[in-house]
């Protein structure tokens, strides 16, 4: 498995095919139909900005999955205390490469990143049905310390 950070935004789009029919699927109200054109255009624009970081993962030649990353700062308020974080927007490995490591390389790579940069803190979110996500990030040793309800009128 070879992992690096990656411009490429056609096969970024093209593997976070699966991962937007996940959503689309699970949240059909509140996600629109997959467009390949509109979502490469977006991780295009997104790739210029360097708070963000796409991170390919590769086996034999073959690209199996992505890690969507962003740098965040937190500034001071009168509430919070100021900090650093890595927050993973999306991780997504393709289907026959799943369960065979290829996400728990994806998130070695962020961790050595996240220290790299002396951030201590990785963030993330999913969406609450996704229970291979929750599953996933349990595994990885993430806890739960914030929870989002919605109330539909």
């Amino acid at each position: 498995m070879k992992i690096n950070r990656t411009f490429d935004a056609d096969t970024i789009a093209k593997l976070n095919q699966s991962v937007h029919q996940l959503h689309l699927e699970l949240y059909p109200e509140r996600f629109q139909t997959y467009d390949f054109h509109q979502v490469r255009e977006f991780f295009k624009k997104v790739m210029k900005d360097d708070r963000f970081i796409f991170l390919l993962a590769e086996d034999e030649g073959q690209h199996v999955g992505f890690a969507w990353l962003e740098i965040k700062q937190y500034s001071e308020t009168v509430f919070k205390k100021t900090y650093k974080s890595i927050y993973v927007h999306q991780i997504n490995i393709a289907e026959p490469y799943k369960n065979k490591g290829f996400g728990s390389g994806l998130m070695k790579e962020i961790y050595s990143i996240a220290r790299e940069k002396e951030i201590t803190t990785i963030e993330l979110d999913y969406w609450s049905d996704n229970t291979i996500a929750e599953s996933f990030y349990e595994k990885e040793g993430f806890v739960t310390y914030r929870k989002m309800a919605y109330k539909e009128l």
